[in-house]
């Protein structure tokens, strides 16, 4: 079946996707990251107070990434988008998406393993699991900040994203709190009609207003079971 005669699958992915494989979220910790406050390593007032604090701190997530993998509901994308036309919107920083085989990804949020200079943001550099060393400039003498969009910055490719959902036939939301925001809106910019389903073990209050179908189970174990409803649906049920 060719994919144009499809349903368009946009996916937006929160931090529960990529816990499961082993990777802390500040929500699960009361609001600490490795022991740290956020307002200290993830604010650009954090940035300016104290660069070797921050620095270290994302070598160290950096350097974490080698230590886990993508689980099943990384993999059940990647079966997904063999048969339709797939978009993924992550809110989450690591390159679980990518070592899966998960295509079309927009990061919202940065990536981990990239770094860009502090004064020119155009200027971006894919620096693996390395460490970013203070004094590390770009091209143009500036020192290299971790590649994030922290509290309180902009997320300059939510216009886009919002295009994606926009032009979206099924929306699958997977762990996720959708209390932040301007992820969280992105429900808004879903279509009349559109199928929506929110995979998170986890009670939301968001579910009657967007009319969600609500997988209450772990992504590992939803996000299988529902690309392979979606399959059978369009691929072994046609008449």
């Amino acid at each position: 079946m060719d994919k144009q005669n499809l349903p368009k699958i946009v996916v937006l992915t929160g931090a529960g996707i990529s816990a499961e494989s082993g990777i802390r979220t500040f929500r699960d910790s009361g609001g600490l990251w490795e022991e740290h406050d956020i307002m200290d390593v993830a604010t650009p007032e954090g940035w300016q107070k104290n660069p070797a604090l921050v620095t270290k701190f994302y070598n160290s997530r950096r350097s974490q990434l080698l230590s886990v993998e993508p689980n099943p509901a990384h993999l059940a994308l990647t079966r997904l988008q063999q048969f339709f036309d797939v978009k993924i919107v992550t809110q989450n920083v690591d390159d679980l998406h990518e070592r899966a085989g998960n295509k079309n990804i927009l990061h919202l949020h940065g990536e981990l393993i990239k770094a860009r200079s502090e004064k020119h943001t155009e200027l971006v550099y894919e620096i693996g699991y390395r460490e970013i060393a203070l004094g590390e400039t770009c091209e143009k003498g500036f020192q290299l900040r971790p590649h994030i969009v922290w509290f309180g910055e902009d997320v300059p490719l939510i216009v886009e994203a919002s295009k994606y959902v926009v032009d979206a036939d099924i929306l699958i939301v997977i762990g996720t709190s959708l209390n932040v925001y301007p992820a969280a809106g992105l429900l808004y910019h879903a279509p009349y009609g559109c199928e929506k389903y929110l995979v998170d073990p986890s009670e939301h209050q968001v579910d009657n207003l967007f009319r969600l179908r609500h997988i209450k189970t772990a992504a590992g174990e939803g996000v299988p079971a529902l690309v392979e409803e979606l399959i059978n649906r369009y691929f072994f049920q046609q008449g």
